[in-house]
């Protein structure tokens, strides 16, 4: 925004939206961490893993505030709707299944797990889609559906995994793999 001179309100958007998104991470982080961020990991795999990949992110900031990008008003309305209920099912359904499985081992069938499978990458879909919807360009859509895919094939990782569970096969039965399956 500095390096820009871009203070306009859909910059301020921007900023609001992915800034308390990493406030929350490191709060989640603290309060209840990810099993994958403690693995020791060689020094290049530490460097190139989360700086090529996540160098993705800055793309759509970068767009909006370089480009000076207006956004139409429904946006404003748009973002935070999609933001928030991503932001919802990410972290309480990672909540949800770091307290249960501290408590017991298992399928966790209730709850946000209840339809759907994967509430938090749910989530993370719809976060990433608020942040490519205020860019307002295509780049940052290529960015999602890319991650969107990497996605999928954890999911799948992730079934196959649940699958040694008894019960897995009727659980998969009456729940969707992202989007909740209501009937």
């Amino acid at each position: 925004m500095w390096s820009y001179h871009n203070w306009s309100a859909a910059a301020f958007l921007y900023l609001g939206l992915h800034g308390t998104y990493a406030v929350l991470w490191l709060i989640k982080q603290n309060v209840y961490p990810d099993k994958r961020f403690a693995q020791e990991l060689p020094v290049w795999m530490g460097i190139l893993t989360p700086f090529i990949p996540l160098a993705s992110y800055y793309l759509a900031p970068y767009l909006l505030i370089s480009q000076h990008t207006v956004l139409p008003a429904w946006v404003f309305a748009v973002a935070p709707l999609l933001y928030t209920l991503g932001i919802f099912l990410h972290y309480v359904s990672d909540a949800q299944k770091y307290f249960t499985l501290r408590l017991r081992k298992g399928l966790i069938e209730d709850g946000l797990f209840a339809r759907t499978r994967n509430p938090n990458y749910l989530g993370e879909i719809l976060i990433y889609g608020a942040f490519a919807l205020v860019s307002w360009h295509w780049l940052p859509v290529l960015v999602l559906a890319g991650w969107t895919i990497y996605f999928f094939i954890n999911m799948g990782s992730k079934d196959r995994s649940l699958a040694r569970h008894q019960g897995f096969a009727q659980y998969k039965g009456r729940t969707g793999k992202v989007l909740p399956k209501l009937f």
